[in-house]
């Protein structure tokens, strides 16, 4: 489909609407198009811009099953936007707290933004249709739409998680918590605590997770106490067990694999700030530079750790130097079916045809890897999918094919046959995460 080019003027709603069009008819990633619209806006109206083009991915069947109850025929060529801007506007008077006058008014106000001043008479008669008919309050039968997920994959967790397949699409369609990571290595946690208290911020602790702290709110990041001098990070729990389990020690090599945007990576170092080295590697020179910004923020940059570098994690000899490493985390190309709470695009960007090609891609790099890691040296594999074809099969699969591969257990629950943990969302309020944790016999 033709690109369709973000407004000229900036309205709310309309680049909400481009928003939504560019996920969902040119596959674009809600954090590039969301970065170039809030860029526009004033900050107190970033929120919610967030909030309404990312509830419309929540709640897509939903709004298109709605629709086309009220649309006489689709609209098509560049006219194609103001279906995405209606669709808005039905997500606003069914599932948000604009009031009916405003969400009708300003949805039909923000049409010629989008070259649709003809359709405005449109806009409005299908929402205001919308709620004569009360299509809010009548019952929707099939229970793939209700769900809120492409058929693929409502039909994936049916095959993986049989009778629990219902409480795991429930809480994938939930608000994920705001996870922080206080660097150790410039304040203690109770410090910063206490700098959360003197601000009157509600938060949790973690018995799970030595470093974290869980925000009860929705906050603005940036504004939060010490964000300038790296005091925190924002990474999910889940994610924050990679450095526990991948456990590093002083003065050993340490590779971290697909390591952008870097928060595993400057865990890994806040840990074991004694390393002798630790690379973060990453096949995309663009999502690099977002490393280097958190490990300056962070103020990692101020050691030789970590050394930044851009290389296909399949093909080590572009890239290696020939020194084995001691420990490898392994962070997988994959589905992000565990994160699509918090990412709720990534249902619509994903398809069916994209497990295989990522499964195979994941074995593909396991086995170059595999090459790189030292005898008696670990390997932590993770993946922030609830799919075992990408995880436990991955894994059961790679064991078989390497005699030298030791499963060593992160959780007591671990078989050979049912290798690694599997996070689900929502689990101790995490996002979906899997681990898997492999040792190299040593060399006889």
């Amino acid at each position: 489909m033709k690109p369709t080019p973000l407004p000229k003027q900036k309205n709310l709603r309309a680049d909400c609407a481009w928003v939504i069009y560019q996920i969902l008819e040119q596959g674009k990633s809600s954090r590039d198009c969301l970065e170039r619209v809030q860029r526009r806006h004033h900050p107190r109206d970033n929120a919610w811009i967030q909030e309404m083009s990312l509830g419309v991915m929540r709640k897509l069947p939903i709004l298109q099953h709605w629709l086309r109850e009220l649309l006489d025929r689709p609209l098509k060529g560049n006219k194609k936007v103001i279906e995405h801007l209606i669709l808005l506007g039905l997500y606003q008077l069914a599932f948000s707290r604009v009031s009916q006058h405003a969400a009708v008014g300003e949805t039909v106000n923000a049409s010629p933004y989008l070259g649709g001043t003809a359709l405005k008479g449109l806009v409005n008669a299908v929402l205001r249709n919308f709620m004569r008919q009360e299509l809010v309050n009548k019952p929707i039968d099939n229970p793939i739409i209700a769900s809120g997920l492409p058929k693929w994959l409502y039909k994936a967790l049916e095959d993986a998680y049989g009778q629990d397949a219902d409480a795991v699409r429930e809480a994938t369609n939930a608000m994920a918590p705001i996870w922080l990571r206080v660097n150790t290595k410039q304040i203690s946690i109770t410090d910063y605590a206490a700098a959360l208290d003197a601000v009157e911020i509600n938060y949790s602790l973690s018995s799970e997770h030595a470093d974290a702290i869980r925000l009860e709110g929705r906050e603005d990041i940036t504004g939060l106490p010490g964000f300038e001098k790296g005091h925190f990070a924002v990474q999910d729990g889940a994610a924050q067990l990679a450095a526990h389990y991948l456990d590093a020690q002083p003065h050993e090599r340490v590779l971290d694999c697909c390591a952008a945007p870097g928060g595993k990576t400057g865990h890994i170092i806040e840990r074991t700030p004694e390393l002798a080295y630790c690379l973060a590697l990453d096949a995309d020179e663009n999502r690099l530079k977002r490393v280097e910004e958190n490990m300056t923020r962070l103020q990692h940059t101020q050691t030789n750790l970590p050394v930044i570098k851009q290389g296909d994690a399949a093909k080590p000899e572009t890239w290696w130097d020939g020194q084995h490493f001691d420990r490898i985390l392994l962070d997988a190309p994959c589905s992000a079916t565990g994160v699509i709470r918090r990412h709720p695009d990534i249902r619509w960007l994903r398809k069916s045809s994209d497990i295989d090609a990522l499964a195979a891609l994941q074995a593909e790099i396991l086995t170059s890897l595999w090459q790189t890691l030292k005898p008696g040296g670990t390997l932590l594999y993770a993946t922030c999918s609830i799919l075992p074809q990408e995880n436990s099969q991955q894994i059961s699969a790679f064991l078989e094919r390497n005699a030298d591969a030791t499963l060593v257990p992160v959780i007591k629950t671990e078989t050979p046959s049912k290798p690694g943990r599997q996070i689900l969302p929502g689990e101790q309020q995490m996002d979906g995460f899997y681990y898997a944790r492999l040792v190299k016999s040593l060399s006889k």
